[in-house]
C-alpha cells in the first residue's frame, strides 16, 4: 500500500511548481532520490532546478539515499539568501536591534557585539527597488537555534540572538539583527561573525531582488 507524504516548495521552487505544497504517494521504502525523480516527472519546469536544491525531511537536511518515512514532510530547499540564552525568530514585522541586545545582555557578559543587515539600494550596479524574503519558518528557527548552540560551544559560552524578517522590504529597512554576548570581546566578535556566515549557509530563508529592469532569486542567478 503506498505511503503518503507532504512536499513543501519555497522561493524559486514554489514559483516553478505553482504550489506551496502538495501530497505525494510513494511506494514503501522510497528514498529521497525516488521522490526527486517523481517530482521531475510531475513538474518538468522544476527538473532543471533540482541539482541546485537541498532536501529536508521532517525539518532535517537529508541525503538522496535517505529513506522517506510514511507521513513525512519533505521540503525542497533552494540556496539560502545570505539569515539557549538567546532569541531565534523569523517575523513579518519591522525589526529593532534592541530586542536581540536585551535577549543576550547580562552582568556576566562584558563584551556585546551586534550586527544589523539592511537592504541595499543597489546590487552590482543595478538599482534595487525592493526585496522579498521568504522562509520555511519552523525549520529556519530550528536552524537558528542550532547556530546559537554551536556558537556557545565554540566561543566560550557566547550567547546569541537572531531575528530575521520576511516579507517585502525596501532599501534601508532591516532584514536581520544579531547580538552576541560573551565574558570577553574576542569571543563576542568571533561568535557574531560565525553566526552571520552560518546563517547564509544553512538557514532556509531566501530573498528575491527586484530591480528597475528585472528580478532574481539570490543564489540561483538570472
Amino acid at each position: 500500500m503506498p505511503d503518503s507524504i507532504t512536499v513543501l516548495y519555497f522561493a524559486a521552487a514554489r514559483e516553478r511548481v505553482g504550489l506551496p505544497r502538495e501530497s505525494l504517494e510513494l511506494p514503501p521504502g522510497a528514498r529521497v532520490t525516488d521522490v526527486l525523480r517523481l517530482l521531475a516527472a510531475r513538474h518538468p519546469s522544476l527538473a532543471p532546478l533540482l541539482p541546485h536544491l537541498r532536501v529536508a525531511v521532517n525539518q532535517e537536511f537529508s541525503g538522496v539515499d535517505a529513506e522517506v518515512p510514511a507521513g513525512a514532510e519533505l521540503a525542497l530547499i533552494p540556496p539560502v539568501a545570505g539569515g539557549s540564552g538567546g532569541l531565534f525568530r523569523v517575523v513579518d514585522r519591522p525589526l529593532r536591534l534592541e530586542e536581540v541586545v536585551e535577549a543576550v545582555a547580562g552582568e556576566a557578559y562584558g563584551g556585546l557585539v551586534t550586527f544589523s543587515g539592511s537592504v541595499r539600494n543597489q546590487t552590482r550596479g543595478r538599482r534595487v527597488v525592493r526585496l522579498e524574503y521568504e522562509a520555511y519558518p519552523p525549520m529556519a528557527e530550528k536552524k537558528l537555534a542550532e547556530i546559537g548552540a554551536e556558537v556557545a560551544g565554540r566561543f566560550g559560552g557566547t550567547r546569541l540572538a537572531i531575528v530575521h524578517r520576511v516579507g517585502t522590504l525596501k532599501p534601508g529597512e532591516l532584514a536581520v539583527v544579531i547580538a552576541a554576548a560573551a565574558p570577553h570581546r574576542k569571543e563576542a566578535f568571533l561568535g557574531c561573525e560565525h553566526a552571520i556566515e552560518r546563517l547564509k549557509q544553512d538557514v532556509p530563508i531566501w530573498k528575491k531582488e527586484f530591480y528597475e529592469d528585472g528580478e532574481v532569486w539570490v543564489g540561483l542567478g538570472p
